[in-house]
């Protein structure tokens, strides 16, 4: 491996892509616009398609100035009915010695690493051995920071049917917390406390949002009687941390599809890379889009049973069959209003086309980010992991949301129920509004990231310590 000269800061990424897209959007940034020297370590179980394409963007026009470095790891060799906080966790300690192994082998050694939540471990080893700075490099959103601050601090049992409050933060829902909340004897919860101990350790935090987006949040973390208790490192917005859409080759008849339909009158479904859903939810959701009378493209994947995050770990195949799972005749039906896109679609080159309207999104911040910066309302689905306190925001808070009353990742969501809240934002008048707020968060993150604005600076601020 060739390492230049410049000054060389390291990036590590747990699994999966909604770890490594904001860790490689990072790493452009870094490199761009601060001229450092960037190896990008991922530890992955397998190299899915989506992945594929990431990695070729990480490196292709970026070659000699951001390195990639593959760690692999095997799922096999933890148990499987493990939830995926300890999972993640496991693979990264797996990976540990390469990661060694590999900086210890570079002439030019990283002065800095900068890891992901799930790779805290490795600030106290890695990093600590070979005198790096450490930085941990939040890609959710400050609430999702405070929250895990936070509660290694809580003396009490959460309750699920009250508010729960985090510092900085509207009450979140008890129901929409994190399932490990409500489970401090065992290890998924033990493992959250010691990431919220790790990343307050650190030199400092990074955080996928900006100034405009959770003002109230990030005021929390200047606050000196609050970060004492829980917190030493200072904050910074660096956010939107996302991808920029450079084309790829998207699917010929998938652009010229949506080239042919009116602004603004497409309706994007998509679960991201680990969500999943049941045979009966899928029928639910076709015979939904169909009653909308809207047009839509669907990602589609086979449905798993009792798993939202069934694909999170898995390489999932079946791209032939899958009109088996859907309701008989959807697709003659549907064909002049509908495109199903089976397994993986480029999002960031879809949401950003004229025609997108609105998005039946997981609230997985990745793709939460994406519809912002592109100005398309959300329509919530949250999964697993922090997506239903993702969608409490985007609904209670920032007002760019519709959420179904019945909780997806609980119960199943009916087709009625479906194309009430597709109408919602696609027909009714709520949709105005909910348009015009996401269109001006859209020119504050635009702002945030320009030369001068606030996520800039906070960028430039981590690199000029790291340089000095």
């Amino acid at each position: 491996m060739v390492i230049s000269s410049k000054t060389h800061v390291a990036l590590l990424a747990s699994p999966g892509s909604g770890h490594l897209i904001p860790v490689v959007e990072l790493a452009k940034r870094l490199a761009a616009h601060h001229e450092l020297t960037i190896t990008i370590f991922a530890v992955t179980p397998s190299v899915h398609r989506a992945e594929d394409e990431i990695y070729g963007s990480a490196i292709s026009s970026w070659r000699g100035v951001i390195n990639t470095v593959i760690l692999p790891t095997e799922t096999q060799n933890f148990p499987s009915k493990q939830s995926f906080i300890p999972t993640l966790l496991d693979m990264m300690r797996d990976a540990l010695p390469a990661l060694r192994s590999a900086i210890n082998g570079m002439k030019n050694k990283p002065i800095a690493l900068i890891v992901d939540q799930f790779s805290t471990e490795a600030i106290k080893t890695i990093a600590q051995e070979f005198n790096m700075f450490k930085y941990v490099f939040i890609a959710s959103n400050a609430m999702f920071l405070s929250y895990n601050l936070y509660l290694p601090h809580v003396d009490k049992v959460v309750n699920r049917d009250e508010p729960f409050y985090i510092p900085g933060c509207e009450p979140i829902p008890g129901e929409d917390l994190l399932e490990l909340t409500f489970i401090p004897d065992e290890r998924p919860y033990k493992d959250f406390v010691r990431m919220g101990y790790d990343i307050a350790a650190v030199d400092g935090i990074l955080v996928n949002t900006w100034d405009d987006l959770e003002a109230k949040t990030l005021l929390a973390f200047k606050d000196l009687r609050f970060m004492k208790e829980i917190a030493k490192a200072p904050v910074y917005p660096i956010g939107p941390v996302v991808r920029t859409g450079e084309p790829k080759g998207l699917k010929p008849e998938l652009i010229k599809w949506l080239d042919r339909q009116p602004n603004e009158s497409v309706v994007y479904v998509s679960f991201g890379s680990g969500g999943t859903i049941s045979a009966q939810q899928t029928i639910e959701l076709a015979m939904g889009l169909e009653l909308s009378k809207q047009r839509f493209i669907w990602v589609i994947r086979p449905p798993i049973e009792n798993d939202n995050a069934g694909s999170l770990f898995k390489s999932m195949h079946g791209e032939g069959g899958l009109s088996k799972y859907l309701p008989d005749g959807f697709v003659d039906r549907t064909h002049e209003v509908g495109f199903i896109v089976p397994m993986w679609a480029p999002q960031d080159e879809i949401l950003p086309h004229r025609s997108i309207g609105a998005f039946v999104c997981h609230c997985g911040w990745n793709s939460t980010l994406e519809s912002i910066v592109n100005g398309v309302p959300i329509i919530a689905w949250p999964l697993y992991a922090e997506q239903k306190m993702n969608a409490t925001m985007l609904v209670n808070n920032l007002g760019i949301a519709v959420r179904s009353h019945v909780k997806p990742s609980m119960e199943l969501v009916e087709r009625g129920e479906i194309a009430k809240m597709v109408r919602r934002v696609m027909v009714d008048k709520e949709g105005i509004g909910i348009r015009t707020r996401v269109n001006e968060l859209k020119a504050s993150a635009n702002k945030a990231l320009s030369e001068g604005g606030s996520s800039y600076n906070a960028l430039s601020e981590v690199v000029k310590k790291i340089v000095s």
